[in-house]
């Protein structure tokens, strides 16, 4: 396979090990109850602010191969846009270059690494993050790290867990590629879509309650739903050899059957034409739809009518807000719903290049229309995580204020061949209807022709509030490393951490086993028959000895044991199967 070379990709490659694990903060916690509150919520929502780097390692504990779907839309590089990499790199040749603001092709030439050199580190640990099942999905546009993340991904996700590309129609205004010559204009953006194990994916299942699939008719042969078989006969829809008889009736005046006369006979031989309230109506009953429940077709083309543009998704932001954002694009929340149609209703999401916060938005409004239990974690590095990222999620879950526009059709006359010889007439007639009404609408549309028809269009605006999904979330800071610069524990970090760490050093797998008060508040877990157990005293040392025996407190074939000292002798250790591992010496580093 071929592969992806670029300056400081030596140092890097390993990178995301050598980063220090830090610990989490916990800010506040946010429900519409009780608003801003220093309890945790439990909800399974987060928001962290800080480097996504470090972030996403700190997340590894308790969320390696549990998150379903990953959404990012990193920076894409323009030149435009300003970047900084600071990650610590422990080489004295590239950390200065590393540290750089990215700024425009002609100002640093060399921008393309060091976008490399910042993708690289934190798609290994998204990769590590995802289920065994997970999907990602990465934004990016097709001019400059497209092709360059396409090989990035193939070697960290495996070229064989490539799913396919999207393309969202993301703007419906002509856009400059900056080629005079051609004038050629980019109005698509592709989404990258890997998976962690392919062959693993389960099929995409429809399971909304509005989609078609639900039957309120009784049939013939019983539950059923009903789909009439007309549709219009006029312009280039008109077609006479669709005007035969079904059942001894021929379609009402303007419209003309959907179906030819070979498969109307074929559905009249099935039994599933009938005469439904006076029209030929379709039945279909669940067996017809069979493969439809289980293979949804996931269309790659996204377009701005079905999900909206940046420039919407920027307007949506401020009107969230309540004023200008300074974002000048944003992603809908539309867009990402889409691709939370095909994953699990209990999904866990994570955003990492988190922004706006869009994907937390998406993630709720969709839990909130199909009854959804989807978590989310963001991470944000700048410093509007709190005043944009998080004011967002909080306003999208409470309700926030907007405005609505309320259009009325006040004059629409059909255009025909015939009154075409007096179009003077008609815009007249629309033209003084409109002034007529003038007062009664903040606004008069027209006339302008739609759908054959000269139209007038009054509009009002209202000001209304839009109803809070909502749920809450915790609020978290990247807190103090777990260890210092010498390499000894920070005492300063919470117990609970420090047993987290040690577990998932010892197991790969998070703890969810809670901490026992008296003799067995050491124990950490069992796990394939081997107790864990954390034998720490922030206040003073542990010794591991005869009288200290007690600590383990559940039966195991193996027992591994941290303390700070051990005073029983090899061969007792062996005897009593027990593995002494000292603090903080034993504790791994990854």
């Amino acid at each position: 396979m071929p592969t992806l070379n670029w300056i400081g990709k030596d140092k890097v490659t390993n990178h995301h090990l050598e980063v220090p694990f830090r610990t989490l903060t916990h800010s506040y916690g946010f429900t519409p109850e009780s608003g801003q509150s220093p309890t945790k919520t439990d909800s399974g929502n987060l928001i962290i602010h800080g480097d996504n780097l470090e972030a996403l390692k700190a997340l590894l504990p308790r969320y390696e191969g549990q998150v379903d779907f990953i959404y990012i839309d990193p920076p894409y590089n323009t030149g435009e846009e300003k970047w900084a990499y600071n990650d610590n790199v422990n080489d004295p040749q590239i950390r200065k270059w590393l540290g750089e603001i990215v700024g425009k092709q002609g100002e640093d030439l060399t921008r393309h690494d060091k976008w490399l050199c910042m993708m690289y580190p934190r798609m290994c640990l998204l990769q590590k993050l995802l289920s065994s099942t997970g999907t990602i999905c990465i934004s990016i546009n097709f001019v400059h790290e497209h092709a360059h993340l396409r090989m990035l991904c193939d070697e960290i996700f495996g070229q064989n867990n490539f799913i396919g590309e999207l393309t969202w129609e993301s703007t419906t205004q002509p856009i400059n590629s900056g080629s005079a010559r051609f004038n050629l204009q980019q109005k698509v953006e592709p989404i990258l879509f890997y998976a962690k194990d392919k062959t693993r994916l389960p099929p995409f299942v429809l399971e909304e309650a509005d989609n078609g699939l639900c039957y309120p008719h009784q049939g013939k042969y019983g539950p059923c739903r009903y789909e009439i078989i007309e549709k219009s006969n006029s312009g280039e829809y008109a077609r006479p050899t669709m005007q035969f008889s079904i059942l001894g009736q021929r379609p009402r005046k303007g419209k003309r059957w959907q179906i030819g006369m070979d498969t109307a006979q074929e559905l009249i031989r099935r039994n599933r034409l009938e005469i439904v309230d006076g029209m030929v109506k379709k039945a279909i009953y669940p067996e017809d739809e069979q493969d439809k429940r289980k293979y949804v077709p996931f269309w790659s083309h996204l377009s701005a009518k079905e999900v909206g543009t940046a420039q919407s998704g920027k307007r949506l932001l401020n009107t969230i807000i309540g004023r200008d954002t300074g974002f000048d694009t944003v992603k809908p929340p539309q867009l990402i719903r889409e691709l939370l149609k095909h994953v699990r209703k209990d999904a866990l999401v994570l955003d990492s290049f988190a922004g706006s916060g869009t994907t937390a938005q998406a993630v709720l409004e969709q839990n909130a229309h199909d009854g959804g239990h989807r978590h989310f974690i963001l991470v944000e590095s700048m410093d509007y995580a709190e005043d944009i990222t998080a004011e967002r999620v909080r306003r999208v879950i409470t309700g926030y204020p907007h405005k609505e526009t309320e259009q009325v059709e006040i004059y629409s006359q059909k255009l025909t061949a015939a009154n075409l010889n007096h179009a003077d007439l008609l815009l007249a007639k629309a033209r003084s209807v409109a002034q007529a009404r003038k007062d009664d609408f903040a606004r008069i549309k027209g006339p302008t022709v739609k759908d054959s028809c000269l139209k007038v269009v009054g509009e009002n605006t209202y000001e209304k509030r839009m109803p809070g999904t909502g749920g809450a979330f915790d609020y978290y800071e990247l807190g103090m490393p777990l260890f210092t610069d010498d390499g000894c524990l920070n005492n300063e970090v919470g117990e609970e951490y420090l047993r987290e760490y040690v577990y998932y050093t010892e197991t790969r797998r998070p703890l969810r086993r809670k901490r026992q008060e008296g003799s067995g508040k050491y124990l950490l877990d069992t796990n394939n028959d081997v107790g864990y157990y954390f034998y720490y005293e922030k206040e003073h040392p542990t010794t591991l000895s005869l009288n200290t025996l007690d600590i383990v407190v559940e039966e195991a074939a193996l027992y591994v044991v941290y303390a700070d000292i051990c005073a029983l002798p090899a061969d007792r250790l062996k005897k009593l199967n027990i593995v002494f591992k000292q603090i903080p010496r034993d504790m791994k580093h990854f």
